[in-house]
C-alpha cells in the first residue's frame, strides 16, 4: 500500500491527498503576498527599515516549511487495532471510535461527495470524504472493513 504507512501492530495511516495539501499551500502563499504587500506599503509610507521586510519574508518561508511539513505527518485517518481517529476533516461527525462501536461501512456521496461512512451502533456515525485521504479509495474501504472484520473476531 504505497499511500498509507502501516507497522506490525497494525496501525495504518493515511495522509492528506496531494491536491488538497496544494490548496491549503496555495491559501497560504495568498496569505502571505497580502501580508508582504501590507508590509512593504506600510514601511515605503512610514519609512521603516526595509530589513523588516526581509524578517517577515524569512519568517513567512519558516511558516511554509512548518505547515508543509505538518500537512505531510499529520494523518487524516489513522486505523489501529482498538479503533480509528479522523482528523481535519470539519463534518466527520463522530471523530473516534473503537471497533466495538462500529456496526457497518457504507459508502455514500452526500452532495456528491464520495466518502466512506462508518455508521456506530448509537446512531451516530463517521463520514470520511475519500478525496481528502491519499490512495485508493477502495483500498481505504477494504483496510477499515479489514480492521473491522478482525476486531470483531
Amino acid at each position: 500500500m504505497s499511500s498509507a504507512s502501516s507497522t506490525s501492530t497494525s496501525v495504518t495511516d493515511y495522509p492528506l491527498a496531494p491536491t488538497v495539501m496544494a490548496r491549503f499551500v496555495g491559501a497560504y502563499l495568498l496569505l502571505l503576498a497580502v501580508v508582504l504587500l501590507a508590509a512593504t506599503a506600510a514601511t515605503a509610507v512610514l519609512e521603516l527599515n526595509a530589513d523588516l521586510l526581509v524578517l517577515l519574508l524569512g519568517l513567512g518561508i519558516l511558516g511554509l516549511i512548518a505547515l508543509s511539513w505538518r500537512l505531510r505527518t499529520v494523518p487524516i485517518v489513522r486505523l489501529t487495532e482498538a479503533g480509528y481517529r479522523v482528523r481535519m476533516v470539519r463534518a466527520a461527525g463522530t471523530t473516534e471510535a473503537r471497533w466495538s462501536e462500529v456496526e457497518d461501512v457504507v459508502a455514500a456521496a452526500p452532495r456528491g461527495i464520495e466518502c466512506l461512512v462508518l455508521r456506530l451502533r448509537d446512531g451516530r456515525s463517521t463520514t470520511i470524504p475519500v478525496l481528502l485521504v491519499r490512495g485508493d479509495k477502495d483500498d481505504l474501504a477494504r483496510d477499515v472493513r479489514a480492521h473491522l472484520k478482525r476486531a470483531s473476531r
